[in-house]
């Protein structure tokens, strides 16, 4: 019922800077969290960043001082802004919205990008 759709993902020299995008659509009522996650091969997938509704942030060790995760305002879309990217920043990318949502009354949803690829490499 609430479709997420990411986008910014690339291939970035070390240093650089790349913007992740995730745009929500559906009938949603309503955003409680909007976070992003990244996922390696053999490893599990682990938060990077998080945001809630009330605007509080936390971040993953790795991620603080050079990620920033933002709500457009007014609109269902999260962004990642990541600065001074380094490879072990290498992952797909995920972000993950979760919500309430009405179509025949109101039930909570938990939604997932389908990820963005996101290569730090010279």
């Amino acid at each position: 019922q609430v479709q997420l759709v990411e986008s910014g993902g690339g291939l970035v020299q070390p240093g650089g800077s790349l913007r992740l995008s995730c745009a929500a659509s559906g009938r949603i009522s309503s955003i409680n969290v909007m976070g992003w996650y990244r996922q390696t091969p053999g490893k599990g997938r682990e938060l990077v960043a998080r945001l809630t509704s009330g605007g509080s942030t936390n971040y993953a060790d790795s991620a603080k001082g050079r990620f920033t995760i933002s709500r457009e305002n007014g609109k269902n879309t999260v962004y990642l802004q990541m600065n001074s990217l380094k490879p072990e920043d290498t992952a797909v990318y995920y972000c993950n919205i979760g919500g309430v949502y009405h179509v025949w009354g109101y039930s909570n949803f938990d939604a997932w990008g389908q990820g963005t690829l996101v290569t730090v490499s010279s």
